[in-house]
């Protein structure tokens, strides 16, 4: 692998990827897991994808035309994936595994919500990749990679934020397969779990100046190492993406972000370089 020197700053912005006034049309709702989420007709997602601009950016790639497949046999968990030209996993650009469900906090994170369940769009895996690229050495891939990102995660948001919202969700529910992909993702997502948050805070600005490929590495290989010494070990929790005012309410209340900051301060780490630069070389 080739080292990457480029630099992100992959921290959420502060604000919503579409407004509370914007009106969606009312699609009518129909049951068969020949739909998608068992209502929609694929020209219908089709219609949403080409409103929120996914086809003109594919066009522009070059990723054109595009063939589309949904798989219900486990429904109500679904699998919609979109190819270049033809169905065939070396085409693949987008992997959804995609459902609807209810969320229940736990009381200790959201004490105010004891008892209630959130409507949630969870999003069980995403890949966005561009098969028409391949990686360079100035462009090496992250963990799980097998072509280059599609680079076009604003709008896939924007397309799950207006389903979301169109199907009355609270919230969209994520849990984050790699570091990386939490890391990415906290531009749209935060982790429920402040202490978890202030985790990933921590790490991200300990090594601000590190590639987020060489850091995503890092923890991959089991490289990255907490202050008592010990190996970091990435276990994913519920990242959240809010759709409604009380989950709005308590990522931006004082409460959560003293305890984000409080678990920045606790923490530190360090990486095993030499046995990093052993195991990247082999991998």
């Amino acid at each position: 692998m080739g080292k990457d020197d480029s630099k992100i700053t992959p921290f959420w912005g502060t604000g919503y990827l579409l407004g509370e006034e914007e009106v969606f049309s009312e699609l009518a709702e129909r049951k068969g897991t020949s739909l998608f989420l068992g209502k929609y007709t694929l020209n219908e997602v089709l219609a949403v994808m080409d409103r929120k601009g996914f086809t003109k950016e594919a066009r522009k790639r070059g990723l054109w035309p595009l063939a589309y497949e949904l798989d219900s046999t486990q429904f109500p968990l679904q699998r919609f994936q979109i190819f270049l030209r033809e169905k065939t996993p070396e085409n693949l650009i987008v992997d959804l595994k995609i459902r609807e469900g209810m969320f229940a906090p736990r009381p200790a994170l959201l004490p105010e919500s004891t008892g209630r369940c959130f409507k949630t769009l969870v999003l069980e895996w995403l890949t966005l990749q561009n098969p028409a690229e391949e990686f360079s050495e100035k462009r090496g891939s992250l963990p799980g990679q097998m072509h280059p990102g599609l680079g076009m995660s604003r709008k896939v948001m924007d397309i799950f934020v207006y389903i979301g919202k169109l199907t009355r969700q609270d919230a969209l529910l994520a849990f984050p397969a790699f570091y990386h992909n939490a890391v990415l993702f906290s531009r749209y997502f935060r982790f429920l779990n402040p202490e978890k948050e202030g985790e990933i805070l921590a790490i991200r600005q300990a090594f601000s100046r590190l590639s987020i490929r060489h850091l995503a590495w890092a923890v991959y290989l089991n490289c990255l190492m907490k202050a008592d010494g010990s190996v970091y070990e990435w276990r994913a929790e519920e990242q959240v993406h809010p759709l409604q005012r009380d989950l709005r309410d308590y990522f931006n209340s004082r409460a959560y972000r003293e305890r984000v900051k409080k678990s920045m301060s606790r923490q530190s780490f360090t990486i095993d370089w030499e046995t990093y630069s052993r195991k990247f070389q082999a991998d």
